[in-house]
C-alpha cells in the first residue's frame, strides 16, 4: 500500500509541477501594448558635477535637444541593413537600431516567410537599442538628434566578412558625433563604434552609454500554459570578490524597485524565449549598469561606460559590442565569459546540460531531433535499468502478496492500525520492503524535469521537424495522438503491475482516472516532451513484462525444485 501510495504522490508532484509553470503565464490574448512615446521615453544621459575623472555617474530627468547643425530627417526615414543572418533598420533619428529580424528564425511555422524581429518597433511591439555620447552638460549623438547616412541601403557583399553602417551628426555647437554599425558574417556579434570629434576650447570628459528599451509584448510564438521568462539578465560582480553571478530580474520586480550596480568588467541584456540582446563591454572596463520601468509601459536596461577626456579639437571613439540573437548553445558563451548563463537550466542545469549535449550529438548523426530523442530515452532507460529492475521485482513482490494482503483487509475490515501492524508483520517475515520499489522511480523524477527544461530553454529544438505530422517538437501535438499513447501506454502499465486489484475502490478509480488526465494533461505540452514520454512507457512496459515473467519463471523453478526434495 505504502508502494502505491508513494506512486501515487509522485505522479501528482508532476501534475503540481505543471500546474504550477501553467499558472505563471497570463491566459488568453492579452491587450495589444502601443508603442511608447521615444521623445518622453529617451532620458538624456548626464553626469554629476565631481572632482575626479572617474566619479560614478547619475541618470537625471529628460531634457530638450540641444540643437543640431545636421539636417532633421523625416521621422520615419531608416537605413536598411542586410547580412546574411540579419536584416535591420537604422533609425536616422537619434541613430537608434530600431528593427532586427533573425534570418532562418520564422515567427511561426504557418509564417515561414517572417523573420522573427527581436529588435522591432511596429504591431504593439517596441525593442529597440538606443545609444550616444555623455558629458558633463549633455547627451550627444542622443535620440533627439539627427544624423545622416550616405546611403539608405547597406548589404554584406559577397566574398566580405565585415559590413560597416556609418551614421555622422554634427551639433550646433560644431562637435560631430559618428555611429558606426559593424556586423559579421556567420556570427550574431557586432559593435557599435561611436566618436567624438571635438569642438570644444576646453577638454571635455566623455562615456559611452547604451540603452535597449522594450515593453513586454511577446515576440513570436509563445508555448500555452508554460511559463518562460521575459526581463532583465546581468552578469554581475560578487561583492568583495573578482568572480561573477548571473542575475535575472522579471520586469514586474522592476516596478518596485530600480537596479543599479557599479563594477568592472560584466555585462547587461534582455533575456526572453530562445533570443537574447546583450550589451556587452570589454572585460575589464569600470562601468554602470542601472534597470528600471521607462514611460508608456516600458522597461530599460542600460550601460554607462568608463569616462576618458577628449582634448579641445581631438577624436576619441569608444567601441562596445553587443549580441542580438538566438541562445545558441555551442556559441553564445565565445561571445563574452558568462552569457552561456542565459540558457537556464535553473537547478537542474548539471543534468540538463549533459542530457542536451548527448541529445546533440545524436542529432548531428541522425539528422533529426525526433529520433535523437527516442535514442536519448533508449540509453536513458539503460543506464536506470538496474534501477527500473528493482521496481519492477517489488511490483511483483507486490502482486505475488496480493492475495494475503486482500485478505488481512477482510479480517480487520476498517481498523487501520491493527491492518498497518499485521501488514508489517507481513513484510518483516517475508523479509520484503513495500517502498524499495520508490526509490528507483525518485531518482529517475530530476531527469524527467531536467529533459523539460532542455525542451523548454534550447533554441536548437525550436520547430524543429520529426516525422508525419509532427512538424514542430516544441509545440503540443496538432492532433493530440502522442498524449493519447501516452495515456494508453499509463494504462496497460497498471494494469501489468497488478497494483490496482489490491485497491480499495476509492483508489482504484482515482488511478483508472489518472491515464485520462495525464493525457489531458500532456496535450498541452512539447509533443517532443510527450514523445519522449511515450517511448519510455513502452519501453518501461517490455522491462516490466519481461521482469515479471523472469521471477515467475524463477518462482516455477523454486517450486518443482521443492517438490523434487519432497
Amino acid at each position: 500500500m505504502e508502494n502505491r501510495r508513494f506512486a501515487l504522490l509522485a505522479i501528482l508532484g508532476v501534475l503540481v509541477f505543471f500546474i504550477y509553470q501553467a499558472w505563471q503565464t497570463d491566459y488568453g490574448a492579452k491587450k495589444p501594448i502601443a508603442p511608447p512615446d521615444t521623445e518622453a521615453t529617451e532620458a538624456t544621459l548626464a553626469k554629476t558635477a565631481a572632482s575626479t575623472a572617474d566619479a560614478a555617474p547619475t541618470i537625471v530627468p529628460d531634457q530638450a535637444a540641444s540643437g543640431s547643425a545636421t539636417p532633421m530627417p523625416a521621422s520615419n526615414a531608416r537605413v536598411k541593413v542586410v547580412t546574411d543572418l540579419f536584416v535591420g533598420e537604422i533609425a536616422l533619428q537619434g541613430g537608434d537600431l530600431r528593427r532586427l529580424e533573425l534570418i532562418g528564425y520564422p515567427i511561426s511555422k504557418n509564417q515561414p516567410d517572417q523573420n522573427v524581429p527581436l529588435l522591432n518597433d511596429r504591431g504593439g511591439h517596441y525593442f529597440v537599442l538606443q545609444s550616444g555620447i555623455a558629458t558633463a552638460e549633455k547627451a550627444l549623438g542622443s535620440h533627439y538628434d539627427a544624423f545622416s547616412s550616405a546611403q539608405t541601403e547597406y548589404q554584406l557583399a559577397e566574398g566580405s566578412d565585415v559590413l560597416e553602417v556609418p551614421l555622422e551628426h554634427i551639433d550646433a555647437a560644431g562637435n560631430k558625433v559618428i555611429k558606426t554599425y559593424r556586423f559579421h558574417r556567420g556570427s550574431y556579434e557586432l559593435e557599435l563604434e561611436q566618436t567624438l570629434v571635438s569642438a570644444a576650447s576646453q577638454p571635455v570628459s566623455a562615456s559611452p552609454y547604451l540603452r535597449m528599451v522594450r515593453n513586454d509584448a511577446p515576440v513570436g510564438e509563445e508555448p500555452r500554459f508554460i511559463h518562460t521568462f521575459t526581463g532583465v539578465g546581468i552578469y554581475e560582480a560578487k561583492p568583495g570578490s573578482d568572480k561573477f553571478r548571473f542575475k535575472k530580474l522579471p520586469f514586474k520586480d522592476l516596478k518596485d524597485e530600480t537596479y543599479k550596480v557599479e563594477q568592472t568588467g560584466g555585462w547587461i541584456a534582455i533575456l526572453q524565449h530562445y533570443f537574447v540582446a546583450a550589451i556587452l563591454p570589454a572585460e575589464g572596463e569600470k562601468l554602470h549598469f542601472e534597470s528600471k520601468p521607462g514611460k508608456d509601459e516600458t522597461y530599460l536596461a542600460q550601460y554607462l561606460g568608463a569616462s576618458a577626456d577628449v582634448q579641445p579639437q581631438a577624436t576619441l571613439s569608444f567601441t562596445t559590442k553587443l549580441y542580438v540573437g538566438p541562445k545558441l548553445q555551442d556559441s553564445i558563451g565565445k561571445a563574452a565569459k558568462g552569457l552561456e548563463l542565459t540558457v537556464d537550466y535553473g537547478i537542474l542545469t548539471a543534468i540538463s546540460e549533459p542530457l542536451f549535449w548527448v541529445m546533440e550529438k545524436l542529432h548531428q548523426y541522425t539528422g533529426n531531433w525526433g529520433v535523437a530523442i527516442i535514442l536519448l530515452t533508449l540509453i536513458v532507460k539503460t543506464i536506470f535499468y538496474p534501477l527500473a529492475a528493482a521496481q519492477y521485482r517489488s511490483t511483483a513482490k507486490m502482486r505475488k502478496f496480493a492475495p494475503r494482503i486482500a485478505e488481512l483487509k477482510e479480517r480487520y475490515g476498517d481498523d487501520r492500525e491493527r491492518m498497518s501492524k499485521a501488514m508489517m508483520e507481513l513484510y518483516k517475515k517475508e523479509g520484503f520492503n513495500p517502498l524499495a520499489g520508490c526509490w528507483p522511480l525518485l531518482v529517475q523524477m530530476p531527469v524527467f524535469f531536467a529533459l523539460y527544461w532542455v525542451f523548454l530553454e534550447s533554441v536548437e529544438l525550436r520547430q524543429a521537424d520529426f516525422a508525419l505530422w509532427i512538424n514542430d517538437l516544441t509545440s503540443p501535438d496538432p492532433f493530440y495522438v502522442l498524449p493519447v499513447i501516452y495515456g494508453v501506454s499509463m494504462f496497460f502499465m497498471q494494469k501489468l503491475s497488478g497494483q490496482t486489484a489490491t485497491m480499495d475502490p476509492m483508489q482504484q478509480k482515482v488511478m483508472n482516472v489518472m491515464p485520462i488526465a495525464m493525457a489531458g494533461f500532456f496535450a498541452f505540452f512539447p509533443s517532443g516532451l510527450v514523445l519522449y514520454w511515450c517511448v519510455s512507457n513502452c519501453i518501461s512496459i517490455a522491462q516490466q513484462w519481461y521482469i515479471t515473467r523472469k521471477i515467475e519463471r524463477e518462482g516455477e523453478v523454486a517450486k518443482t525444485a521443492l517438490k523434487g526434495a519432497k
